[in-house]
């Protein structure tokens, strides 16, 4: 079993930027990928940015070139650094891992594992 918990999310002014973090603990040597996806009330789950072990990275369209995601390897953490951030990027984030080698493009149902959720609020 893998655990995942998010944190960093916080209510920030059109461009200004946020680092989230997402913090893995239990079986994480068996793990391969990790994403973060976000979702609004009555929306599908997209996905944001994700990193696989060997460090490749992948991104949705809508935040190409203003998110950056990363890992800590040696303390099992994923970053989402994020700028530029707008109101449409209001949602609650979450950070999901899995043992395959899966990209953020991929299916959410594809990742086993799922933290609780960070909120973050872009306001004008």
């Amino acid at each position: 079993q893998v655990q995942l918990v998010e944190s960093g999310g916080d209510s920030v002014q059109i461009g200004g930027s946020l680092r989230l973090s997402c913090a893995a603990s239990g079986s994480t040597s068996t793990i391969r990928s990790m994403a973060w996806f976000r979702q609004v009330p009555g929306s599908k789950r997209e996905g944001v940015a994700g990193i696989l072990r060997d460090g490749i990275t992948s991104y949705g369209d809508s935040v190409k070139g203003r998110f950056t995601v990363s890992q800590d390897s040696a303390n099992n953490i994923v970053y989402l650094h994020m700028t530029d951030l707008k109101p449409e990027d209001t949602a609650t984030y979450m950070c999901a891992a899995d043992r395959a080698g899966l990209l953020v493009s991929s299916s959410p149902s594809l990742f086993t594992y799922w933290g609780q959720g960070t909120q973050v609020t872009v306001y004008s």
